[in-house]
Parts: structure tokens; sequence; C-alpha cells
């Protein structure tokens, strides 16, 4: 009866609530209607109706139209102004000033009829002012609590400027790195991506949506875009049936049992149709199959783009058949035509229903009350200032930051290095003091005074006592074509440019002269994501022409890589390699702690790293093909092998994985089995590996891949210590989708497992399922 009673007054509340808000209720009456805890389904739709009883056709496609507001435009920001003061538009984008965003609210709560607060909304990818690491370098973290603990510190700023809504996790599976959004996901696994994925969301969310200091979390981009043709941003995607369910999916599929507020349909054809009017993905799949409640939002004038597709006649018709499809809000094009503002008419025409119309403003319309945005709609610009100056988010980015990096090489034990030995160090590169390089991709408000370089971080580390030159050895080369966040309403930023030849000259003598050299190369901030794929994996401009003249020295030479893509060094074999990922906020800090071994680099690759570019795509979840022990001859000039498996990492100490047991020999369909193994730290420096489990299934109904990522802990270890890690092969993990039946299937069949530190593990073990 209590919950009975309970449920009564909120709904009662709510009623309420509704009312005042319809007949211009006092803002006093909005604070003072708390939540502590989610509303019940049956409330929230309760609101929401009552609120959708009153809207005219107009207002309701309004309502599921999201404008962006570039304020730095003026005659589009007024139209956009114009548009939402007259109650035709629920949501903006792209505004993150909490004093800009705060106006734009009280506009819409107090000046439209019928006060329905704006969601806002923002590429909230990898931090708002204080920035994380890249997602794919959290992914080569291959620790979820980092994933979550990032985008837990990213939603507690967002929310407090006065944002509710991230364009964020992009969950898309990547394995060609070509593609330049390679660096907005967690890499080439379902596995993996979607401990990542599940794990974001939390953070973004946090126990559930409308949590406090919490905004929602909007997985992208649904799906396949990362499957693109050659690569290339926005081109189509042709997946089989067994790729999408066993890999392109599963990400998804985590996000939303995970408890995603939002999906963002994708921009490409995907096997022949436009995702975003693609009936079967958006309804049959996400809402029917996996009972999705939230809302889906189109990628910026994606809905308009069935046209550009020649898929919709027109734009009425395309916002028609992205409706009808199950989109809920069309992020409108910028400075273009929305589709959906032709609904109206659509529905005199009898092109959509109502209840059609009603579904898609009910969904958007259930997110802002479950985001207490009626209650709580405006920015307390006050406490919006203590949140962003938290010096807790900035710790959070520096131990992410030590958390991601890759060691990918270190003969002789280079590092780490001896703080009483190194007298003289000569920092090199084009990206070691570049503050705007070390953030990355995907951040609008660049605090230069807030970033910490890698120059600055060993300056900071090893201070008047040892003495560090720095050269940027060359410059970073401009693109053939700028890229979008350079144009238009972005401004433009300063790029190093030097005399190359001359420079390099100097960074050569600098480094012999130093008792060690560290290059910090790779790619710009602007050659990695939203249209930034490129045709090669070489280092950009004279870098590897100033690689190769500083390692001719014979000094000791650690290469730092700030890039999201694997890149191909051409055969350069520096005494350690260190990739860094674009670092963050902290990322100097971050690696001047590993480079001196405050730290101990613990984190794996989330992709198989190739020779060079013309292996790629080389997965490692390949299937057994014809003569498989001549797989590596393949190509008949050099190996088909990686040069650098998934999953691999080394550490300044070392391991060994023994005793590797499953609890049982033979397991009915349905049962999971309990996998352990013993993980002994052999080496001399307390550090952390990552015990990874792989299966392989010898024969079924379909052809399985020779290995596939099952389970995963990241643990740290003592000296000599040892520790047995447990797993769980849940009945989940041995089912996939079978083409041949069109369904998913559990075979009785024999199991090979392997345990390791990367996915060439030999440690093996087997188990079988059989009927009883």
């Amino acid at each position: 009866m209590k919950a009975a009673r309970t449920f009564r007054w909120t709904a009662l509340a709510s009623a309420a609530l509704i009312a005042t808000l319809g007949n211009g209720g006092s803002v006093l009456a909005q604070r003072t209607a708390l939540r502590s805890a989610p509303l019940s389904d049956e409330a929230v739709r309760a609101r929401a109706d009552a609120l959708i009883a009153q809207m005219t056709p107009e207002e309701k496609a309004g309502q599921i139209t999201q404008y962006f507001d570039f304020t730095t435009t003026p005659e589009e920001s007024k139209r956009v102004t114009d548009e939402m003061a007259a109650g035709r538009a629920g949501s903006l984008l792209f505004v993150n000033d909490p004093v800009e965003l705060d106006r734009l609210q009280h506009i819409a709560v107090e000046k439209t009829r019928l006060k329905i607060p704006l969601l806002f909304g923002y590429d909230v990818i990898h931090g708002l002012r204080t920035i994380m690491p890249v997602p794919i370098a959290v992914a080569a973290s291959w620790d979820p609590k980092v994933a979550e603990d990032g985008q837990t510190a990213a939603a507690a700023e967002a929310r407090a400027v006065g944002l509710h809504w991230a364009f964020a996790p992009m969950v898309d599976i990547a394995r060609d790195p070509r593609w330049g959004r390679i660096v907005e996901g967690a890499g080439e696994d379902p596995y993996l991506g979607s401990a990542m994925a599940a794990a974001q969301v939390r953070g973004f969310q946090g126990a559930y949506l409308g949590s406090p200091g919490h905004i929602i979390a909007g997985p992208k981009h649904f799906a396949g875009y990362g499957a693109a043709l050659g690569g290339r941003d926005y081109d189509e995607a042709n997946l089989s049936d067994s790729e999408l369910w066993n890999v392109y999916l599963k990400p998804f599929k985590a996000a939303v049992d995970a408890g995603a507020g939002n999906i963002m349909s994708a921009y490409m054809g995907l096997n022949g149709t436009p995702a975003t009017g693609n009936r079967w993905l958006l309804t049959d799949v996400l809402r029917n199959t996996w009972g999705f409640k939230g809302f889906v939002v189109t990628d910026a004038g994606a809905a308009h783009d069935l046209l550009t597709h020649g898929f919709a006649s027109s734009n009425e018709d395309a916002g028609v058949r992205a409706l009808t499809a199950g989109v809920d809000m069309e992020m409108a094009p910028p400075f273009g035509v929305s589709a959906f503002k032709t609904l109206p008419q659509s529905l005199a025409e009898g092109k959509i229903t109502t209840a059609q119309l009603d579904d898609a403003v009910r969904h958007v319309l259930e997110a802002k009350i479950r985001m207490g945005l009626f209650e709580h709609p405006y920015v307390d610009l006050k406490a919006a200032q203590r949140v962003l100056n938290d010096p807790g988010h900035r710790l959070t980015a520096r131990i992410a930051a030590e958390r991601t990096a890759v060691l990918l090489r270190n003969e002789g034990g280079l590092l780490p290095l001896d703080r009483k030995g190194v007298k003289s160090i000569a920092v090199i590169g084009p990206l070691a003091d570049s503050a705007r390089d070390t953030v990355g991709p995907w951040v609008f408000d660049q605090k230069n005074d807030e970033t910490v370089t890698v120059l600055a971080g060993i300056k900071a580390k090893v201070g008047s006592g040892v003495r560090v030159d720095y050269s940027a050895g060359v410059s970073m080369p401009p693109r053939l074509f700028p890229s979008i966040f350079e144009t238009g309403p972005h401004a433009a930023m300063p790029r190093v440019t030097v005399d190359d030849t001359a420079e390099i000259q100097r960074a050569v003598q600098m480094a012999r002269a130093a008792d060690v050299a560290v290059l910090v190369l790779g790619e710009g901030w602007n050659m990695i994501g939203e249209q930034a794929s490129r045709s090669s994996l070489d280092l950009p401009g004279r870098q590897q022409e100033l690689l190769d003249a500083v390692t001719a020295t014979g000094k000791p030479v650690v290469v730092l890589l700030m890039s999201a893509r694997p890149l191909d060094l051409k055969g350069s074999k520096p005494q350690a390699l260190m990739d860094i990922w674009y670092p963050g906020s902290q990322g100097g800090a971050a690696v001047a702690n590993l480079l001196f071994g405050e730290v101990s680099p613990g984190g794996k690759l989330p992709y198989n790293w190739p020779r060079n570019i013309g292996q790629i795509p080389l997965p490692y979840a390949h299937l057994t093909s014809f003569q498989p022990k001549t797989i590596e001859q393949r190509y008949w000039n050099e190996p088909n092998s990686p040069l650098y498996p998934f999953g691999y990492g080394l550490s300044y100490s070392t391991f060994a994985f023994s005793n590797l047991k499953t609890d049982k020999a033979n397991v009915a369909p349905g049962e999971a089995v309990a996998v352990s193994v013993d993980l002994k730290n052999t080496g001399m420096r307390e550090a952390d590996d990552v015990a990874q489990l792989y299966i392989h299934q010898r024969y079924g109904t379909a052809a399985r891949p020779v290995r596939e990522l099952k389970g995963f802990q990241r643990v740290t270890l003592a000296p000599g210590e040892t520790r047995t890690i447990r797993f769980t092969l849940k009945p989940e993990d041995l089912t996939y989708w079978a083409s041949s039946t069109r369904s998913f299937v559990q075979d009785q069949t024999t199991f090979d497992v392997y345990v390791g530190d990367d996915s060439t593990a030999s440690l093996a073990g087997t188990f079988e399922v059989r009927k009883p």
C-alpha cells in the first residue's frame, strides 16, 4: 500500500505541476517540486500525455526538432531563437556557455505558450572543461572504471552549465584505421566495445535517468557506421547478418541494456537503406527486439539527407520516412531546412497519423520529465563554476591518461628513465608542446592554460636539476581539405610551423648533446575524427625523416605516439615506443609519471596494429581459412601477421600465467562455465597486467572465429605476487547469430579456451557443451 500511495502522490503532484506550468506557474513552484528517485513509467507517461493533449501539430513538430545554435553567426542564431520562442523547437545544440543556456531556457519556460523547457545537447565526447583521454585511449585501458569515472566527471560539468544530453558514447566497431572516427570508439572488438559502452552510459547517466549531476547518454551511430567503404567517412556500409548481429550491433545492445536514454541514427546507407530511414533497424531491432524505451535522434541533417541519398522524393517525404522508420527527433541541418517542419502538412494530408506523431513527441517529453527539467530548468551559475573548477576532475583525467598508455617497445629496459642518471633530455617533435593537439579532437573550448603538454610535464617532473631542451623538429602539415572544425562557425587553430630542414638539423644536434631524446610524433588533432579519414598510415609531413635522423645518432630514443590510428613507422625501431594517444588535459603530467616510473604502463591495444596499410582490415577475430598453416604467407612479400596483436602491451615488470582450469569438462546448453587462472608478477616492480580470456568453437552450425574475447580483468600485482583470476563464461558468451538459421544458436560442440595478456595467448584448455 505504501508504494501505491507514493505513486498516487507522485502522479497527482505531476498533474498539478503541469497545470501550474500551463498557466504560467512560478519558478519557485518548479524549484520546490523535488524528487530523489526516478518516477514510474506510468507517472512519466501521464505527464507527457497531458502536455500532448494541449499541443498543436506545429508545436508537436517543433518539440521533435533540434536546431544548431551557432552564437558566432548572429543571423542563424536569431532564426533559431525565433523558432524556439514560437514553441517550434524542442532542443538546441552547440551552445555551451552557461549564461547563454540559461537565457535561452528562460525564453522557453517563460515566454512560450506551453512553457516546455528545452533539452540542450552537446558533443561531450571525452570531457567538457576537463578533457579526458580520447575514447579509443580509454578502451586501451581495458578498465571500464576509467570509462565510467571519466564520463561521470564530464556529465557533472555538462549538467552544471545547463547541458542535459551528450552525443556520446560512440560505440561503432572500427576495423579500418583509415576511418577518422576510430578515435571516438573502442576499436575492433564487440566484447571490449560492449564493456566500454555500458560503462560510459553508467558514467553519463548515473544510477537512473535524471540522477542529479548526470545527463542523457546518446550512443551512436546506429548502426554499421564504422564499416564505411574504404574507411571513408559517410560512405555506405555493407554488412552481412552475421557481422551485424555478432559484431556491430553488440555494443549498442549493451548500451541499451545499461539504460541509455537516447540513440542516434547514422548518416550512411546500410545494405542499401539509409540508416535514418531504416524501419527494420530503428523499430524492429531497437524497440521491438531490444525493448528500447528512450528517444531516437538523427545525426545532423540525416533526415533531410534521405532526399540526398535518393531514398526520399522530397523534403516532406524525407520527414515522413524518418518518422515512420522510428526517428523521434530530427537534428535539423545547420543553416538548412528541417524535414520535420513539414510534418504538420503531412499529417493534414494523411501521410502520417496523429498516433505516430504523438509517439515521437511522447518519447522526447518523457526524457525531459525524467531529467527533472520542468522542476529545475535553469542554471545555477555559481555552482557551475565550482563544478568546472573541481580539482578531482583533473585527478581523474591524469589517472585515466596514465592507465591508457600502451608500451609497445622497451629494448634494453630503457624505460623507466633513471631520474638520478639522466642529466639532460632533448624533447623533440611538433606535438611535444602543443596544448591543442594534446587534448585531441572534439574539444570546442580549448583552455591552453589548463592543459599540460608533454614538454611541460617533463619539465615539471625533473625540475631545475635536469637540462631539458626543446625543438619542434618539423612542421605539422596542413590538410589538403580543411577540417569542418576549422571552417564556418569554428575558429581555425594555429599549427606548428618551422623551417623543416634547419629544425631537423637542430633537433639532431640537440639529441646528440642529451642523455636521452624523447620524440613526440603523430597526427594533429584535426587529422582524426569526423571528416578526418585518411588514405595513409604514415607519419604526416617530414616526421619520419626526423625520426630516422634522431635514431641515427645512436642516442637512446623514446618515441611517444600521439595518435588514434596505428601508424606505420617504416621499420624504424627506437629503443622505446609508447602510444599515449591524445591524453587530455593532464596528459603531460601523466606521461612524465610514466616515463620516470612513478606509474607502470598497463594499457593494451584495442585493435591489431598492421605492418602497413596494405593489410587492412586485419581483425584478430577472423575465421579459420583454407590452408591455415600458411595464414602468414597470404602476401608473398611480407608476413600477414600484425606488427602488434590485439590486446598487446608491455609493462615495466613481467608476468606469467599458469594453472588454467575450467570447473566442468562438460556442460549442458544453457549452463555457465567457470574458468580460473593464476597470474604472477615475476618482475621487480609493482605493475598492472590484463588477463584476457578467449574462446574458439571448433565446429557447429556455422564456422566461428579463431579467437573471440569473452572476458578480461586488469589487476595490480606486487613483485612476486600471484593471484587467481576467475571468469564466468555465460550461455550468451557461447551463443552467436547463425545466418543459415537466421537466429541465435548455441551448439553442442567443443570449445578451446585461451588465457594470456594478448590475443595470441598460448595457455589453453577445453570444455564441451553436450546435452545430458
